[in-house]
């Protein structure tokens, strides 16, 4: 009997981004991409967040590989945080292994991870129940590609991100007649991408936006800044190509976006005609109008250069009279108000600011309704699970598929943590994993139930108010009236009446308890829940109250 598939997705599904999908059969799992998502405003301190691997370290031993679709920080970024744990071979395409081998080196725990560059068409062996082979796609990065992974139970297809894109950049369109051969061949299960299911027709080529972007160089009286992902090897083609045409020179702002030019050049992926790159010290003995600035913060990272250069504290770039700033990304769901901010602060300092809402300096890599019916249609799978989207996305995939009657055995719409299994009896979710978020806050990894995350939440919501005992050393009695002060909770001038009933609350309720009392964290917590009440019956705030013992 045929071992059943179980399908396991660990992110990217009920969201954008932290992409990461388990396929287990037998005594093999081979994992789909390993992406990272990026913080939203309330997360705070949190650098990036990365999918639960906790279900991966348990099956360690029957992980075999981990298969990249593409190089775009959502489906690569976790592995130089997920591989120092997870000791897997990762198969990617030629441009996402050479993106993936900087990040590995950046970090000093996962350089000794294995990464293998794939060839398209190719098949490769992983354990006993799986074999693979990569297709190409169409995105808004080179080398994308979507995976045919042959089990047990039939083929799996995972579209990865893509759209149909008949004059893409690097001429290298999707294989339509390849997933046509799959279809007629029979596919168990399709795997697809859905974040723009909700977006009616086609999405328009990449070859549009170079157009406009060779308008918006032409056009320009000053510099020109481009700020888009450090990872879009192909929108760096385009901006290099219209500066060299309109006589201009390119200087590269942002370490990210250097390393990955530099890796792009060296592999043949950019063609950069002689002597128009050059060091940005190189742009100020230049005139204005013969300068062209590549940079990164299309997202308003906080840390970018293009946040750093509006918020006027980068060390080399400021605004000047008659700058252009093209911002060539959109959004992505939950950065919007960090990129408006950006985009404020440099019109404020006089900049002319070209983004998608008012120039066609950018379009989507990824399917619209049109071409995600094109790929149902093509493939006709037993089973349907849409992927990579917040959970409406996904409802309308679903709903295309239902429409086209395809998917007839089974149409999942799942979220992450889920566990899909697929034998010859049928489909049905069947389990759950741990998935939830984990965030990477400096050099450490925390869930949802961090304490320190609590606490951040909390200081930012209200603020600390410090309780300072002075307590006898000897026999731990109060020795004076409690001292309190204040970060965050409210104004100084304000505050002096009411911390001064405050302490005269606290030192009755240290008289009332013994000295043993105050050293045992019973008591120490009736103390905190008094003042917490007292605060909040006078102010409708609720801060953190730290105590702070002083032995005298």
């Amino acid at each position: 009997m045929k071992p059943p598939l179980r399908v396991i997705p660990l992110g990217g599904l009920g969201e954008i981004g932290k992409n990461m999908m388990a396929l287990e059969c037998g005594d093999d799992i081979v994992v789909v991409d390993c992406g990272v998502q990026f913080p939203e405003e309330d997360m705070l301190g949190v650098d990036l967040i990365i999918p639960d691997i906790s279900y991966l370290l348990e099956n360690s031993r029957k992980v075999r590989a981990i298969l990249i679709t593409h190089g775009h920080e959502d489906h690569i970024g976790a592995l130089p945080f997920v591989l120092p744990q997870l000791q897997a071979p990762v198969y990617a395409p030629q441009l996402a292994h050479g993106l993936i081998s900087v990040k590995l080196r950046e970090r000093r725990e996962a350089r000794g991870s294995q990464a293998v560059a794939i060839e398209p068409q190719k098949t490769y062996q992983f354990g006993t129940n799986f074999q693979a082979s990569w297709f190409r796609v169409c995105h808004s990065i080179p080398d994308a590609m979507g995976i045919a992974i042959e089990t047990p139970q039939g083929t799996v297809i995972h579209t990865g991100d893509f759209k149909i894109d008949h004059t893409p950049v690097d001429g290298h369109t999707i294989d339509l007649a390849g997933l046509a051969h799959y279809g007629s061949q029979g596919v168990l299960l399709l795997c697809s991408d859905s974040t723009y299911a909700e977006v009616p027709g086609y999405t328009a080529s990449e070859r549009v936006v170079g157009e406009a972007l060779e308008r918006a160089i032409a056009d320009a009286p000053g510099r020109v800044m481009v700020a888009t992902f450090a990872s879009l090897i192909a929108r760096v083609q385009q901006v290099v190509q219209a500066a060299a045409r309109h006589q201009r020179k390119v200087s590269i702002v942002g370490r990210s976006m250097i390393d990955n030019v530099k890796m792009a050049q060296a592999m043949g992926y950019l063609d950069i005609p002689p002597d128009v790159l050059v060091p940005l010290g190189e742009t100020r003995k230049l005139p204005p109008h013969q300068v062209v600035l590549l940079t990164t913060g299309s997202q308003g990272e906080p840390t970018s250069a293009l946040v750093r250069i509006a918020n006027q504290d980068h060390r080399e770039v400021s605004i000047a009279a008659g700058d252009t700033v093209v911002i060539s990304a959109t959004p992505i769901p939950g950065n919007e108000l960090l990129v408006s901010r950006t985009i404020d602060n440099l019109l404020r300092q006089g900049a002319h600011v070209l983004y998608d809402r008012v120039a066609l300096v950018h379009v989507h890599g990824h399917a619209s309704q049109e071409e995600l019916k094109m790929m149902l249609s093509l493939t006709r799978p037993r089973y349907f699970v849409p992927v990579h989207g917040e959970y409406r996305h996904l409802v309308a995939h679903a709903r295309l598929a239902w429409d086209l009657n395809v998917g007839q055995d089974g149409i999942f719409v799942l979220e992450d943590g889920d566990v899909l299994e697929l034998s010859e009896e049928g489909g049905t979710v069947v389990d759950r994993v741990p998935a939830e978020p984990i965030f990477i806050d400096g050099v450490s990894a925390r869930d949802a139930r961090s304490q320190v995350l609590q606490e951040r939440r909390s200081l930012s919501k209200d603020g600390v108010v410090v309780v300072v005992l002075p307590v006898n050393q000897d026999t731990g009695q109060l020795m004076a009236t409690p001292r309190i002060v204040a970060s965050g909770f409210g104004d100084p001038k304000e505050t002096p009446p009411l911390f001064s009933q405050l302490a005269e609350l606290v030192q009755e309720l240290c008289v009332q308890q013994t000295g043993a009392d105050l050293a045992q964290e019973a008591g120490r917590n009736k103390i905190r829940e008094t003042a917490r009440e007292f605060l909040s019956k006078q102010t409708g705030r609720w801060p953190m109250i730290l105590l702070v013992p002083v032995e005298v």
